[in-house]
């Protein structure tokens, strides 16, 4: 008779939290057959370890300083303990739970007939409580703690990730503006040499004073990007220290731009991208965890059946030997009337799986683009780089063909003028795409997962 009763009280609350939500259509999302360009045609493998395809010494030892140092790699470790001991809290509620108590007293009472009777009592109790979890709402709890876990365990994987793509494409940057410097400081001795040719011409009359002015504001252009681009080598610097979890300080420098190896890095098929990339699996398993709140959520509409027992002893001096005490028992919680409470909290465990549904269809569709785009780009930065170095061969060209032409006076000066300005804007130009295609390398293994493997 009492199980019966015991059912239909179950049946019936289960039916107060109404049919289980399905998540949303909508939030689902298929992966594309393959890329774009139609060139991933299988799986790729790219190492734990994969600045070193660089061949750069010091781009390694940034990487690697800024994964041992860097503070938010150390935040994130914290969160994972954090998450760690939120679901080893959930598992130990699921266990009996044992207490033990002790006391004692001194005291003095009037007996029935008005005499004053001094006693010394004493008790020990150990007493045990078990939440049974007939319905899996503890279980249910802790499977949303677990999936939490690797949720901010794969948020750490992620950002150490985005934590050496920062570094490496920071050093490169830094090796970029190294470049310029150094093209910048080429072009004023370059000019230097004019502006004393010209000087030493309108001396002597053979050119007209203009020669010379047009030389002179020539040497001092060039001359004012050199300090903007120290700062910026200054700056970088500084950047750089605080993502290696360090003080504004010099960085160490290896090869120079043009010598910094490209490795060569093939997509994956789509499909393979959604265990490859530590952001999906930290989406996935957001869902994951909301999905079992939900199961909680629903499973606090059935009863609760809690078993108890409890046993010890009390000593007392009025008393010739101590006496035993045990209890046995156990109670059952059912929500009869709540106003609306359970139904709410289901509600909102409901829509907060659905936001966690189309957060990931978000992160995997953002994964998708940021392949595209990262492919797309080392592409095109590659064409840009190879026109880029015939445009400058050609600019050489002109430009000494242009001095010739003056030194021997069939030219005037503005021609060589004009062909160094159309030299220093080739060589810029051409550093600054040498480092884009560098830089849209990384940003590829990044979209690509860094060699991330779900464990």
């Amino acid at each position: 008779m009492k199980a019966r009763l015991l059912l239909c009280a179950s049946l019936l609350a289960s039916a107060c939290a109404g049919p289980r939500p399905e998540a949303p259509q909508a939030a689902q999302v298929a992966p594309p057959a393959q890329w774009r360009d139609g060139t991933a045609t299988g799986a790729t493998e790219i190492g734990d370890h994969w600045w070193t395809a660089f061949g750069d010494p010091a781009l390694d030892a940034v990487v690697e300083q800024a994964l041992a140092r860097n503070v938010d790699i150390a935040i994130a470790a914290a969160r994972v303990e954090e998450a760690r001991a939120q679901f080893a809290l959930a598992e130990a509620q699921r266990l009996p739970a044992l207490t033990g108590t002790a006391a004692g007293n001194r005291q003095r009472a009037l007996n029935p007939f008005g005499m004053d009777v001094d006693q010394t009592a004493g008790q020990v109790q150990a007493s045990i409580a078990w939440d049974t979890d007939l319905f899996g709402r503890l279980r249910a709890a802790s499977g949303a703690a677990r999936a939490n876990l690797l949720a901010t365990q794969a948020a750490q994987d992620a950002v150490r990730l985005a934590v050496a793509a920062s570094a490496a494409g920071g050093y490169l940057q830094l090796r970029a503006l190294d470049a310029r410097l150094l093209v910048l400081r080429d072009t004023l001795v370059a000019r230097e040499n004019a502006r004393t040719l010209a000087r030493r011409r309108a001396e002597t009359g053979y050119s007209p004073m203009l020669d010379l002015e047009q030389a002179e504001a020539d040497y001092r252009a060039t001359e004012q990007l050199i300090p903007q681009t120290e700062l910026a080598i200054r700056r970088q610097e500084n950047g750089l220290s605080l993502l290696l979890g360090d003080n504004p300080r010099a960085i160490g420098r290896g090869k120079a731009l043009a010598e910094v190896g490209i490795p060569t890095i093939a997509a994956s098929l789509p499909s393979a991208l959604l265990r490859r990339r530590p952001d999906i699996a930290q989406a996935e398993q957001t869902l994951a965890s909301t999905d079992r709140s939900l199961d909680a959520a629903r499973a606090a509409f059935l009863p609760q059946l809690q078993l108890s027992a409890a046993g010890g002893a009390v000593a007392s001096s009025l008393l010739s030997d101590p006496a035993s005490t045990f209890s046995l028992g156990g109670s059952l919680l059912a929500t009869l009337f709540d106003s609306g409470r359970l139904e709410a909290q289901q509600r909102g465990a409901a829509a907060r799986r659905d936001q966690a549904a189309f957060a990931y269809r978000r992160t995997v569709l953002t994964a998708f683009r940021e392949v595209e785009d990262s492919l797309t780009e080392v592409q095109r930065t590659t064409e840009q780089e190879r026109m880029l170095e015939a445009q400058r061969d050609a600019q050489e060209r002109t430009y000494r063909h242009a001095t010739q032409r003056y030194r021997a006076g069939y030219s005037p000066f503005l021609e060589q003028l004009d062909a160094q300005r159309g030299l220093l804007a080739a060589e810029l130009q051409l550093v600054q795409v040498r480092a884009d295609r560098l830089t849209a390398t990384v940003r590829l293994v990044q979209a690509l997962g860094g060699g991330w493997r779900a464990e």
